[in-house]
């Protein structure tokens, strides 16, 4: 048996693009929510016609974009090639996508738009400063980061530096990233421990060739 990799653009998005139940572990899995209330329970795709259009759009694809019931959006896209301006796109389709709900002539708290995810993956290192694999980028009130604006939240991901051995976060959260690491085109058998859990196996099977 032979398998696909997962963090091919194509790959990525057959599996996280057409199989809402995959996305919704992926993200629940991913981002920094930190009670159950967070999660995300039910979702809907959205078009990428409704993606905003930006200076380096040319040069960036968003995999997956979605929202849940609450109207909050997430934005998932992965890179496999290394790019300086990677960082800067993120920030810029961030800052855009989240900027276009506000709407004209919004002025009252209660018509604000929900917070938007911007979940970003990358198989290469951008930040060779530090060993930390997982970044996440809240927009904070002050320098002390006591008060968080709940807004657009940015969270980045280096592949390489993850390590399932050192890695203390919770069960999905590993085997989601051990799906993107060690899954590909020249493994022939897949770890059983991804196979045990029903989500991973299901990607999994979306992988065979």
């Amino acid at each position: 048996m032979t398998y696909l990799d997962p963090k091919a653009d194509l790959t990525f998005k057959k599996v996280f693009g057409e199989h809402e139940e995959l996305v919704k572990s992926l993200l629940n899995a991913l981002l920094p929510f930190q009670t159950p209330e967070e999660e995300v329970l039910s979702l809907e795709y959205l078009s990428f016609e409704s993606m905003p259009e930006t200076p380096l759009r040319g040069c960036s694809i968003v995999d997956v974009c979605c929202k849940n019931k609450q109207g909050q959006e997430f934005m998932v896209e992965i890179q496999m090639v290394w790019s300086q301006e990677f960082i800067y796109r993120v920030q810029c389709h961030g800052s855009i996508a989240f900027a276009r709900r506000l709407g004209k002539g919004r002025q009252e708290d209660d018509n604000l738009p929900m917070p938007l995810y911007s979940l970003n993956i990358s198989d290469k290192i951008l930040l060779p400063e530090t060993k930390q694999y997982y970044h996440y980028f809240p927009i904070v009130y002050d320098e002390q980061n006591k008060k968080e604006i709940n807004g657009l939240h940015l969270v980045l991901i280096e592949l390489p530096k993850f390590k399932p051995q050192t890695c203390s976060g919770k069960k999905m959260h590993v085997l989601w990233l051990r799906y993107l690491t060690e899954i590909n085109k020249n493994i022939e058998e897949v770890p059983a421990e991804l196979l045990e859990n029903p989500e991973i196996r299901e990607a999994v099977t979306q992988l065979k060739k």
